[in-house]
């Protein structure tokens, strides 16, 4: 999946308090008689050269809510509620949900929002004409054969969205999931057919604009300056707070010194990322600077290497979790821009309360745990390794790596030797699997959510643990068999039983078949077997709508042999086949790619932190209650912090100042740092600007 992983970026709101009245019109909350107000937004996640919500870029921070309105949404709170949806009801075990619309939401126009009006745009998204659409970037990623209707494969029709009624939906999934905050996501918005039909790729000019958010577009320059005025037809849902008191709304590119002007009086709002501009601001006016937390934590995680090291010893491990001291890494090391944390959240984040770390700092302790593992003064362990991002990436993350490495050998005499790794290599040891080369020691990782979404919620205590990157906990021996799918084109194991597929002669004769089919007919014969034998919620996961059997599959392989009409195509069957059974290396993305044979070594042979995780993930996965979900959320991530393989440190903050009388300034917490909902907007009848 695509992702805006790691980007940070400014984002400042200077303000001008103009004179006037206008009365609030069908806005979902009380009629507000107040000055007619005016807010001046600058942006800076890329660019806004469209408003168009199938990019993911600038125009999120408008398309999410403020122009547009999805079934589900955020509240000043950031928590997902109902927009146009007044419920979400799952089914087969969270696979089909259907949706029930509001009946009286409108589009500025005045015309009725539907659910055709919801299938159009996600259809629109995931037509085989648009190749540039970010389709993970909303419901539309997630509805069975989405993507297999994008690349040509099957009709519209068998897509997993269907209009039952103009206010009822119905969605088939690809796998069980909580729904709700995937139709929160910008992607997930409706669309006016006429509007874009008419103006397909200029839809979004205030001339043709059609939108049901509370804020319609009066004028828009790409890449440049967008105003937004109130929409007199907007009604919001029942029972919320769904727009503040602002009448426009001007969102300029940001500019280049907003402390500056912040000081100046010229804005009213800005982010501070710089630790000068946060002490300057301390210094100036500290009454008037705020923190929110993001979704987004900082922690030393277990690279995963497959040569043998004291760190597969446990009790190493736990000394080294119980020698870590946040406190001095947070400030001054940190320059107190960050917010200590032992679990896998911060205060306010659904799993939070739910989560314990039983490693807290006690440097004796941990002494006495090194001398029980064979190890006093740290005697016999050698030198271990620290990769973080290179300077130029992330100046934290080095920060942190000599911070830690300077804990440790302080307090256990451990000596660790950093190493700054560039971007693609950090992020395979950080977001997948064992890695060539890789020696024995701790990555400065970071656990974050792209949105708010259960299955999100571990926030990274489980990323690199289950069955797809397998091979990154437990004994050596494991990593050692596991390296064999993950550091080859393919599996030489394999290979040596049923031959090499970069071989063209074989496959060609089906007589070079017969051992792969024999292991096939074993492996899922097992597989089936132990299926069987797991909890209610990993079978239900395992069985996505529309998808044939293992026994199934395997004769659509035989008949692809059968009907190719040249030795290539036969030899290409085959080789479809074996990597159906067989294992194979997916060129360093984050992970490999195991067939049959391998799932079976992994059922028989995996740590029981693996299999736990696996199981909480499916059962995650299935949880139809956010309650629900925090609690397995929580456990997954406990699990994980009580086997020393991860330690949390810190979560990140947006740190920003807003002058009195504007309120509604909402950080975003799943992208990192800047402002957005920007509906929420409110000034009281007292602002001054100055």
């Amino acid at each position: 999946m695509s992702s805006v992983r790691g980007l940070r970026t400014a984002v400042v709101v200077p303000l001008t308090l103009l004179v006037g009245s206008m009365a609030a019109i069908g806005l979902g909350i009380p009629n507000v008689a107040a000055a007619s107000k005016v807010v001046t937004v600058p942006y800076d996640f890329g660019y806004m050269q469209s408003l168009d919500p199938v990019n993911w870029d600038a125009e999120i921070l408008v398309d999410q809510g403020t122009i547009l309105e999805g079934l589900y949404g955020y509240n000043p709170k950031n928590q997902i509620v109902p927009k146009i949806a007044r419920k979400a009801v799952p089914s087969s075990g969270g696979r089909v949900w259907t949706i029930f619309l509001r009946h009286n939401a409108k589009w500025s126009n005045g015309q009725p929002v539907t659910a055709e009006d919801f299938y159009y745009a996600w259809m629109r998204l995931l037509s085989p004409q648009d190749s540039a659409g970010a389709i993970w970037s909303g419901i539309a990623g997630i509805l069975l054969n989405g993507y297999a209707y994008h690349a040509g494969a099957v009709p519209a029709s068998q897509v997993g969205v269907k209009v039952i009624n103009p206010y009822e939906l119905k969605l088939t999934l690809t796998g069980a999931t909580n729904v709700t905050g995937w139709l929160a996501l910008s992607a997930s918005m409706p669309l006016y057919p006429p509007s874009v039909e008419k103006h397909p790729s200029n839809w979004f000019y205030p001339q043709y604009f059609v939108g049901d958010g509370p804020y319609v577009v009066h004028s828009f320059v790409p890449n440049g300056k967008l105003v937004l005025t109130r929409n007199p037809k907007y009604v919001g849902a029942p029972g919320q707070f769904n727009v503040g008191n602002v009448q426009q709304i001007d969102l300029i590119p940001s500019p280049s010194v907003p402390v500056e002007d912040y000081q100046a009086g010229t804005l009213t709002a800005t982010p501070i990322y710089s630790a000068s501009d946060y002490k300057f601001a301390e210094t100036h006016f500290p009454a008037q600077i705020h923190r929110a937390a993001e979704a987004d934590v900082n922690y030393l995680g277990w690279d995963h290497s497959v040569y043998p090291s004291p760190l597969r010893n446990q009790l190493v491990r736990e000394a080294i979790a119980m020698a870590i001291n946040r406190g001095p890494i947070v400030n001054p090391v940190l320059n107190n821009m960050v917010g200590a944390t032992a679990v896998f959240g911060y205060p306010g984040f659904p799993t939070f309360k739910y989560e314990h770390n039983p490693y807290g700092y006690n440097v004796q302790k941990a002494r006495a745990l090194l001398a029980k593992a064979g190890y006093p003064h740290g005697k016999g362990i050698g030198t271990l390794y620290l990769y973080t991002q290179t300077a130029t990436s992330s100046p934290q993350s080095v920060a942190m790596g000599e911070a830690i490495a300077q804990e440790l050998h302080k307090a256990l005499n451990l000596t660790f030797k950093i190493e700054p790794s560039n971007s693609t290599l950090y992020g395979e040891m950080s977001y997948g699997g064992i890695e060539p080369g890789i020696l024995p020691g701790y990555t400065i990782d970071t656990g974050l959510t792209n949105w708010n979404q259960t299955e999100q919620w571990p926030l990274g205590a489980d990323q690199w643990v289950t069955i797809e990157n397998s091979g990154t906990v437990g004994p050596t021996s494991f990593a050692r068999y596991a390296e064999n799918w993950a550091f080859h084109a393919y599996n030489p194991l394999e290979v040596k039983a049923w031959g090499n597929p970069q071989n063209s002669a074989l496959g060609v004769s089906f007589a070079s078949w017969k051992p792969l089919i024999a292991s096939a007919e074993k492996d899922l014969a097992f597989l089936k077997a132990w299926t069987a034998k797991q909890p209610p919620a990993y079978r239900a996961a395992l069985t996505v709508p529309g998808t044939p059997s293992g026994a199934t599959e395997l004769k659509n392989f035989e008949a692809a042999w059968k009907t190719a009409k040249s030795p290539a195509e036969k030899h290409a069957a085959w080789v479809n086949m074996w990597k159906w059974v067989g294992s194979y290396s997916n060129g360093g993305e984050y992970g490999s790619t195991i067939g049959l044979q391998d799932q079976v070594y992994i059922d028989q042979h995996q740590p029981k932190l693996e299999y736990d995780m696996r199981m909480w993930e499916a059962e995650l996965g299935n949880a139809a209650s956010a309650k629900t979900a925090a609690h397995l959320a929580a456990d997954m991530a406990n699990a994980m912090i009580r086997s020393g393989y991860v330690v949390p440190l810190n979560y990140a903050e947006t740190i920003y100042a807003s002058k009195p009388g504007l309120s509604g300034v909402q950080p975003n917490p799943y992208t990192w740092g800047f402002f957005y909902q920007l509906q929420y907007l409110k000034l009281t009848p007292a602002h001054s600007p100055s």
